[in-house]
């Protein structure tokens, strides 16, 4: 009998990675259970193995510069607040001499003032214009005065700058019905912006955006965005009490003469924009030890911004102005007596491990793994169902780093005192933070 050729050729063997494909499909299951158990075993290390607050880009250099806040530029966040507060008791037509009083003292105070109209968009799907964007200007004209908003933007163009970057303030409020957290939050971002008009180190330009959140503090920020990325033809137009209101004798007068000069009836734009950040006053009821600071950074689409700046502008508040800094956390699990008995397993292996050796430094106290733990499933439940925070969310649909920053002052009975005092650190706080 007498072999073939083909016989005498041994079969090739087949390669590492198909070999290696092949038997992972046939125990597929177990692999299923092995990656899915160490996923598990790896969020429930997270909280033992994550570094503490710190910033890669020693470029940064946090902390290194001191903000030169004067009692001028409080005394003028003082007046600007009071003067909101007077201005809503009185007038009925504030949703519009508000806006107008903020571009007053935007232009007093040396920026470059415009305003940005826009029409409330409803969040409805329509098939004919998923692939197209109504007109909103055309929209606006032919609208009544309710169907739309406007934002108050400032500029400081930057003496040392190229105007090629840029970096955006926000400031969420409703005119309607200002509360007195939404003319804090603005006496803070006057006393910032009446410091920067004066310094000649600027190497960005710097927006101040005063969103009209009547319609949403999300929707204000993200109308001004897409304005501001798309190429307009055209002014928005000036400010007209009378357009909404009855001719009451508000308007004529000497404030309307002086914005009509001092108010572009264009659209400016800055540079290209590096970083953003939102300022809020919380309404807090509950008497605490010192102000306090929230951090929002989830966007749509689990989005986050560059960890650097969270980090910064924890580190500022903790070492530059005695904030606490608080993250939002799942209160659900801090009670929970199965994480606590994670944290202490965990614990006493970390000092099992130090007696072992003393540079084997692993294990954390058992009720900073349980605050930590529940810390980190609130971001991820937010990143999960892809909803942002906050206004900060606009941005980063622009791919612009952003978060929100929630003071929550201390209660006290010292009104005037207190209020000047808060007015220092969030002014501070937020030179420095830019």
């Amino acid at each position: 009998m007498t072999s073939s050729p083909e016989d005498d050729h041994p079969k090739p063997k087949q390669r590492p990675i198909i070999r290696l494909v092949i038997f992972i499909i046939a125990h597929s299951f177990l692999f299923c259970v092995a990656c899915t158990v160490a996923g598990v075993l790896a969020l429930l290390l997270l909280p033992v193995l994550a570094k503490k607050t710190y910033v890669s880009e020693n470029a940064l250099m946090p902390g290194s510069a001191s903000p030169m806040i004067s009692d001028q530029d409080v005394s003028g966040a003082t007046r600007f607040i009071n003067e909101l507060n007077s201005l809503t008791l009185k007038s009925p037509t504030a949703g519009i001499e508000i806006p107008r009083l903020i571009a007053l003292h935007m232009a007093n105070l040396g920026g470059e003032v415009s305003y940005h109209k826009f029409q409330n968009q409803p969040n409805k799907f329509h098939p004919l214009h998923f692939f197209t964007s109504p007109d909103a200007e055309a929209n606006i004209g032919n609208s009544s005065c309710e169907s739309y908003a406007t934002n108050t933007v400032g500029i400081i163009r930057a003496p040392r700058g190229d105007g090629k970057e840029s970096i955006v303030l926000v400031t969420p409020y409703n005119p309607v019905n200002l509360s007195q957290n939404e003319a804090l939050s603005l006496g803070i971002a006057y006393s910032a912006f009446s410091l920067l008009t004066q310094v000649s180190w600027l190497a960005k330009d710097i927006i101040w955006l005063t969103a009209d959140s009547r319609f949403g503090q999300y929707n204000s920020v993200a109308a001004w965005l897409r304005d501001y990325h798309t190429p307009s033809f055209g002014g928005v137009g000036k400010l007209h009490a009378d357009s909404c209101h009855g001719n009451n004798g508000v308007h004529e007068s000497k404030l309307d003469m002086i914005i009509e000069t001092e108010v572009s009836d264009t659209f400016r734009r800055a540079g290209t924009m590096a970083a953003a950040l939102v300022i809020k006053v919380a309404n807090t009821g509950e008497e605490s030890g010192q102000d306090s600071l929230n951090i929002y950074a989830e966007a749509s689409n689990g989005q986050m911004p560059n960890l650097d700046l969270i980090n910064i502008v924890s580190y500022l508040a903790i070492h530059g102005q005695g904030l606490h800094v608080k993250l939002e956390k799942l209160k659900s699990l801090l009670d929970s007596k199965w994480l606590k008995f994670i944290g202490e397993l965990f614990e006493s292996v970390g000092k099992i491990a130090r007696s072992l050796n003393p540079q084997w430094k692993f294990g954390i106290p058992a009720n900073e793994y349980v605050e930590g733990s529940a810390t980190l499933v609130s971001s991820l439940y937010n990143q999960a169902l892809g909803v942002p925070t906050g206004s900060h969310g606009a941005f980063r649909d622009y791919q612009v780093d952003a978060i929100t920053m929630e003071i929550s002052p201390k209660l006290s009975r010292n009104t005037k005192g207190r209020q000047t005092e808060f007015l220092f650190r969030g002014g501070r706080y937020t030179c420095a933070s830019l």
